[in-house]
């Protein structure tokens, strides 16, 4: 069900020290501190067993991109190591939007009405644990992505029947895949000061360090520390 990295433990941690000196690098190029920014792990379809080097080193964001597999891999993880952070990084259906909010810290995929108007419904039950909520926003305006559109965030953060109950921490977009990042990230930045929101979620592991230079608060790596998935 689950992949294992091509990596050895060892190597994996070789590799998440080396993907945060490049990340010191990128964030002094631009004067700031890399304490400011979070490197959330990416361990999609990987096995629990490949990233218990990693909680066992005292990392404490890892990211998910489906709820089912989160659930049947982190629910333990967290029990066990309840410091843990946990982001939801891939598309929230309705369907799973309770239990989204029962395991995931922060969820970065806000990508239409309808989903907000579930989170609703739930988000004051007792089990709900969501403390962060990103906006994805589609800025290469593709129609096989998810994600608002640029126009669309202004109408969103006028309506009270959100802001009073949604606490709108960030933005998160994924830059077109052949297409040079850094205009989307300098665009993403640019809303989120017009808006005075405080987190970016952007950069991958191909473009990381260009996101953090266009003020990146969460990486989202997962390749450059395990390997590609099989």
């Amino acid at each position: 069900m689950y992949s294992k990295s091509i990596f050895s433990h060892d190597e994996i941690l070789q590799n998440f020290h080396s993907v945060k000196e490049r990340m010191n690098i990128a964030a002094q190029s631009v004067g700031r501190d890399v304490n400011d920014i979070h490197l959330i792990v990416v361990t999609k379809t990987f096995d629990s067993t490949e990233i218990h080097p990693l909680i066992d080193h005292g990392h404490l964001d890892f990211g998910e991109n489906r709820v089912q597999e989160a659930e049947q891999k982190w629910a333990g993880l967290k029990n066990d190591n309840p410091e843990i952070n946990l982001h939801l990084i891939g598309h929230l259906q309705t369907n799973k939007v309770k239990t989204a909010l029962s395991l995931f810290d922060s969820i970065h995929t806000l990508d239409s009405k309808k989903i907000l108007v579930e989170i609703l419904k739930h988000i004051n039950r007792p089990s709900s644990v969501t403390k962060e909520f990103f906006i994805e926003l589609n800025l290469g305006n593709e129609p096989q992505k998810y994600g608002l559109a640029q126009e669309e965030i202004a109408i969103l953060l006028d309506d009270p029947q959100y802001l009073d109950k949604i606490d709108f921490k960030g933005l998160m977009c994924i830059p077109p895949y052949d297409a040079e990042p850094s205009p989307y990230f300098a665009l993403l930045s640019k809303i989120a000061n017009k808006f005075d929101i405080k987190y970016l979620s952007m950069g991958m592991s191909s473009d990381f360090e260009k996101a953090i230079q266009f003020g990146a608060t969460h990486v989202r790596v997962g390749s450059e520390i395990f390997g590609s998935r099989s």
